[in-house]
């Protein structure tokens, strides 16, 4: 018995210490070429990956794998339509649960650098500035605005509340904070940079701060004082340059974002970027002892709607898709490809004398489902909630709903013929007469007009629109209103006294429907289910429908469209279980289909 005690004691003493060695604090300092962590010398190899984008039972595995290919850091983003969906209603809790990522970081013996500024482009919508900052009238973003400045503090303060103590001088593992993102793309304010400083002090960030900026923008985009890094450029000779001319000539020398290829939208062909372009590159900044953040290491998958768009005065709107895959060197499954291989073995030529990467994890496994028949249909036009009705057409925003689609209904005399004009339709419109789909209209080809013929009697008008993403990027991100804008005319006329039926499916077990009510060539929701022995990644082949979204188990999987890149959906096995699962398609130009096969990786890859 006396034996046990003490082995019990021994027990709670080992562990103690143990946590004690995790938890110890730590000084995070900037030498003159240098990190310098506790005065010694620290070379970052960082890689970025969003834990709004990786399901939260994967956080580990993905970070495992991050300690495999040889990095010691992970850099992430926070985003503030995540975390404040509606006003002053904030949300910590599972996947967004991001002081326990970084915990999860610190288990797993790797460092954050964490990037919270209120807007982080990431492709994701708006930046990851909250809807509703839309709503506040006058408030102008990335600005001296008073309502802005009131609405970033407000949440900051609660980010703080959750990450200031996990700073590497509190004892955890966040060794920089970063503030703004690449704001010198965007303006040269340094009393608003001076103000977002002050604001990350308040919140509880004492420990190093920093700011990144493209190489133009470098000189608008640093607070003088702030550790400048520079995004995009490799070149070592040039990095100390841009590093030196805004830092009193000194370092540290730091590549915040290093992409190792890129990301896709709608309509284009996936990117892809062969390893052997970034092997040279990688080699010379690590051996010149540079600091480095990888974006991305791992994309994961911009689930529900939250991808962003790009859109400027010279090319067209640009919804971004919801694989998040980027070419990176960890796959959207979390496997390692070939790049991730010879970027380790680089990476493994710089380790410190005596130190070996440990083994890679092997790849998870995958499967395929044999076909699933959606035996329950329900049109969208018999699940519409109430009608708010208007004058003229309300936006997204004007009806307090994020994300999603509304349904706007009028109705007019027919037994007529003329144009159709959505002026400021944002982003995609199905019309319908009588419940027939008349045109489809599309934001990305700027096509918002159709010639439609109205038939005798009063005529029901129809006009679904699709939220396809907030732009994320540029000069324009206080035009963001989704919805009917502006106007719609006929022939001429303008249309109104309009109802309009909010379905936001920011939930789908909300979502009541009815089976066998689905009329012939209207969107419809499709539900069924399927049987599993066993549990495995899979992706879910979309090829033969048309235009959507899935969940599985409730997760709401994205968005695929037969334009292409994405007609595959990944669904982790994390989020499948033995027995029974369930399946949900809203699809919305091909209704008639109603089977859903699936596909394992290595098929996956044949197809790409």
């Amino acid at each position: 018995m006396k034996r046990i005690k003490l082995l019990f004691l021994f027990v709670i003493l080992f562990s103690s210490a143990g946590l004690q060695a995790q938890n110890a604090k730590h000084t995070f300092t900037l030498g003159d070429s240098t990190f310098l962590l506790d005065g010694k010398p620290l070379q970052i190899i960082s890689g970025e990956m969003h834990y709004a984008r990786v399901p939260r039972e994967a956080w580990r595995q993905r970070m495992r794998m991050a300690k495999a290919m040889g990095l010691n850091t992970i850099g992430t983003y926070v985003f503030w339509n995540v975390h404040e969906p509606q006003k002053g209603h904030y949300d910590f809790t599972g996947n967004n649960d991001i002081a326990a990522f970084v915990k999860t970081a610190q288990e797993e013996g790797l460092w954050v650098i964490l990037r919270p500024s209120p807007y982080v482009c990431a492709e994701w919508e708006f930046g990851g500035y909250p809807y509703w900052l839309e709503k506040e009238k006058g408030l102008v973003v990335r600005s001296k605005e008073p309502q802005y400045l009131e609405a970033y503090k407000k949440y900051l303060t609660q980010v703080g509340k959750q990450l200031s103590p996990m700073l590497v001088n509190h004892g955890g593992n966040i060794l920089m904070v970063q503030i703004e993102n690449e704001y010198g793309s965007y303006g040269s304010d340094k009393d608003y940079l001076a103000l977002n400083q002050k604001m990350f002090i308040d919140a509880g960030f004492d420990g190093q701060l920093y700011t990144c900026d493209p190489e133009p923008a470098i000189k608008d985009g640093h607070l003088p004082g702030l550790l400048p890094a520079i995004n995009g450029v490799d070149n070592v000779a040039k990095v100390k340059k841009l590093i030196g001319e805004n830092h009193n000539g000194k370092g540290p020398y730091f590549i915040a974002e290093w992409y190792p290829a890129w990301f896709d939208w709608w309509g284009t062909k996936h990117h892809t970027v062969p390893a052997e372009k970034y092997l040279a590159p990688l080699d010379s900044v690590l051996s010149a002892g540079l600091s480095i953040n990888m974006y991305m290491f791992h994309g994961g998958t911009t689930r529900g709607f939250m991808n962003g768009a790009n859109y400027n005065d010279t090319n067209p709107y640009e919804p971004q898709i919801s694989s998040y895959d980027y070419d990176a060197p960890l796959d959207e499954a979390g496997n390692a490809t070939d790049k991730y291989m010879k970027f380790r073995a680089v990476i493994a030529k710089h380790l410190p004398a005596g130190q070996t990467l440990p083994a890679v994890p092997q790849a998870k496994p995958s499967m395929s489902i044999e076909s699933v028949k959606l035996t329950q249909s329900t049109s969208l036009f018999d699940m519409l909630p109430a009608a708010k009705l208007n004058e003229t057409p309300l936006t997204f925003e004007d009806l307090n709903q994020a994300y999603g689609f509304v349904l706007y209904r009028t109705t007019l005399n027919g037994n007529a013929s003329g144009m159709l004009k959505i002026n400021g339709l944002r982003d995609y419109g199905l019309v319908y007469v009588n419940g027939k789909r008349v045109a489809i209209l599309d934001r990305r080809n700027k096509l918002d007009s159709a010639a439609i013929t109205l038939p005798k009697g009063k005529v029901v008008l129809d006009i679904l629109v699709e939220n396809l993403g907030r732009i994320n990027f540029g000069p324009y991100l206080l035009k963001n209103t989704k919805g009917i804008t502006e106007s719609v005319v006929f022939a001429g006329k303008e249309l109104k006294n309009w109802k309009m039926y909010g379905m936001p499916f920011d939930d789908i077990a909300k979502v009541v429907s009815k089976a066998g009510s689905n009329s012939a060539g209207q969107p419809a929701l499709k539900k069924g289910s399927f049987n599993l022995a066993k549990v495995a990644d899979t992706y879910l082949d979309m090829s033969k429908w048309g235009k959507g979204t899935v969940w599985v188990n409730g997760h709401n999987l994205g968005r695929y469209w037969y334009v292409g890149p994405q007609q595959t959906l990944y669904v982790p096995a994390e989020w499948l279980k033995k027995g029974n699962n369930e399946i949900a398609v809203l699809e919305l130009i091909k209704p008639e289909v109603n089977e859903v096969t699936a596909i394992d990786h290595a098929i996956l890859d044949s197809i790409k």
